[in-house]
């Protein structure tokens, strides 16, 4: 088991984070887990009827299926190592695993229209 199944599954495991998952994530992932620790933290994780979107500061970035479209996971990750995620996909892989979404009964696509 790599270190990224580790934390992911010490994560399910206890349902929640602790101090020292915490600093896992940030040892792995440097800066990107940072932001996907702040980010669950701060309820930025939306779950939708058709999407789950993670709310940066700038932009919203739809992930489907644990993966994301961003600027970062398209140009600056290896796809073929499952542990090279954007910080929009740390975030919902923790938030699945804690219960940390921000539910909505809506359709994104539907709510997307209206902003």
């Amino acid at each position: 088991m790599d270190d990224f199944e580790a934390w992911v599954d010490a994560v399910a495991e206890h349902g929640e984070l602790t101090p020292e998952i915490e600093r896992q994530i940030v040892d792995i992932h440097g800066d990107r887990g940072r932001r996907a620790l702040e980010a669950v933290e701060e309820q930025r994780i939306k779950q939708y009827l058709d999407f789950i979107v993670v709310v940066g500061h700038s932009d919203e970035y739809i992930v489907e299926g644990e993966r994301c479209d961003c600027l970062d996971a398209r140009y600056n990750l290896d796809r073929d190592d499952p542990s090279e995620r954007c910080w929009h996909e740390l975030a919902v892989i923790i938030a699945a695993r804690i219960d940390g979404f921000d539910h909505h009964e809506l359709w994104y696509t539907e709510v997307r229209d209206l902003v």
